[in-house]
């Protein structure tokens, strides 16, 4: 576990995640109450009802985990996402160059934005990347398209003798 010293003072990151340590302690206690009261209560209801108490305890433990998954929507109802994204206007174009030109070498190519579905269109517009797109010019040195759309490199004349 990270800790990391933000606005907030409390904030940690978890499993690749930023968790707020407080928030995490409330959904740990939430967690146990939660499970722990349901498999305790559907333990002691189905004790008499089934006719092995085997049976009982695995419908139990069934209950507990129906428990963990209640405790879970809980406490994504209760505490909310802590994640900040950070754009940063002022990136190098020459990277953005070199993503697009990453892509367009993929399978499939960057393909034409006139294609794609207008809810696609209005997502791309309000990240701010939809005119990144449709002015990309997909620069790969030495390569030309086959037919299946894959690049393949141009031989060098050097290479051609």
């Amino acid at each position: 576990m990270k800790k990391h010293n933000l606005r907030h003072g409390h904030l940690a990151e978890v499993w690749g995640d930023t968790v707020d340590l407080r928030h995490l302690a409330w959904s740990i206690g939430i967690g146990l109450v939660v499970s722990l009261g349901c498999f305790l209560l559907a333990s002691h209801l189905l004790v008499d009802r089934v006719g092995s108490a085997a049976l009982a305890r695995a419908y139990a433990m069934l209950a507990g985990l129906a428990g963990c998954v209640l405790s879970g929507v809980i406490c994504g109802a209760l505490f909310p996402p802590k994640r900040e994204v950070v754009e940063d206007g002022g990136a190098d174009p020459s990277w953005r160059q070199e993503v697009l030109n990453e892509l367009a070498a993929q399978s499939g190519g960057l393909g034409a934005v006139a294609e794609l579905p207008p809810a696609v269109v209005d997502e791309m517009k309000a990240l701010h990347i939809y005119e990144l797109f449709a002015n990309a010019q997909p620069v790969v040195p030495d390569a030309t398209v086959t037919p299946s759309g894959m690049p393949q490199a141009v031989p060098s004349a050097k290479e051609e003798r």
